[in-house]
């Protein structure tokens, strides 16, 4: 099954006069990316929610971003009593003082008041766990769904592919004959007396260079393979999909340079077209 690594997911939740906005974007990426602005709140979190997001979104540019607001004046000011303990052990081993001294300089640091926005308990943590959870879950479903349009585009130019294959197969037996006339040509113009079983020899030789036929059977085979890479029912991987479209494209190339023919480079050209389209849609998927 494929799937798209772009997706939206919004979630938003309301708890103890705090209203929070979660918005959490995927894009293509060759590796899992993951870029957040939090507030102060969740700081302490960030390790755990990356690797929520991690475990669940595997790869892909992740822009994760919070919006808090608060629906009333409720901040309260609190002292961080640990801080203001390790200023003044600090303070202590610099200079001789009494504890009141110490603590009067430890409370004028910056960071030793907190207010109910820095603040968040065990309750509030669960209920922001999950609606992130949420929001990847939405952008798996947008991930999904995308992925479905993906693959239709992919087999319909795979089925394209293997269309002018095809058709350049059947015009294998009149490249022949092509070959054999235009070389017979060029040497009743030279005038030139030929031995004929040295020229069979020869001819053979030249056409076995310029034999396509390997080369297509290759491709038809990468074009199954690939096709198979696409419905298989384990999880999407575009990676693998990319390698095989690489594949594809030596064989394509090797057939342009042998083929010799006005109309089968035709249909080359075609089969590029499709493969620029692969190649394009391969670097969306997951």
């Amino acid at each position: 099954m494929v799937k798209s690594m772009t997706g939206f997911g919004k979630v938003n939740l309301q708890m103890n006069n705090k209203e929070i906005s979660i918005e959490m974007k995927s894009l293509n990426s060759k590796y899992l990316d993951v870029n957040m602005r939090l507030p102060s709140c969740l700081k302490s979190k960030e390790i755990a929610i990356r690797k929520l997001i991690g475990s669940n979104l595997k790869r892909g540019k992740i822009d994760l971003l919070f919006s808090l607001n608060h629906l009333e004046d409720s901040h309260v000011m609190q002292l961080d009593k640990q801080k203001i303990q390790f200023y003044m052990n600090e303070l202590s081993l610099l200079a001789a003082a009494s504890e009141s001294e110490l603590l009067s300089i430890a409370v004028k640091f910056p960071d030793v008041l907190t207010t109910s926005e820095d603040l968040l308990n065990e309750e509030e943590w669960i209920a922001i766990e999950n609606a992130i959870s949420k929001a990847i879950e939405q952008i798996d479903l947008f991930r999904t769904d995308e992925g479905v349009s993906i693959q239709k585009d992919l087999e319909k130019s795979i089925e394209n592919i293997r269309t002018y294959s095809i058709k350049m197969s059947e015009l294998a037996p009149e490249r022949i004959e092509q070959i054999k006339e235009k070389l017979k040509k060029k040497l009743e113009e030279l005038q030139i007396e030929v031995d004929a079983n040295r020229f069979e020899q020869e001819l053979i030789y030249h056409l076995e260079k310029i034999d396509i036929n390997e080369e297509e059977v290759r491709l038809l085979n990468h074009l199954n393979y690939f096709e198979d890479a696409l419905r298989d029912g384990s999880d999407s991987n575009g990676k693998k999909l990319n390698f095989i479209a690489q594949e594809i494209g030596r064989e394509i190339n090797t057939l342009g340079s042998k083929s010799n023919h006005a109309i089968m480079q035709q249909y080359v050209v075609q089969m590029k077209e499709e493969l620029e389209k692969i190649k394009e849609q391969t670097l969306n998927i997951l």
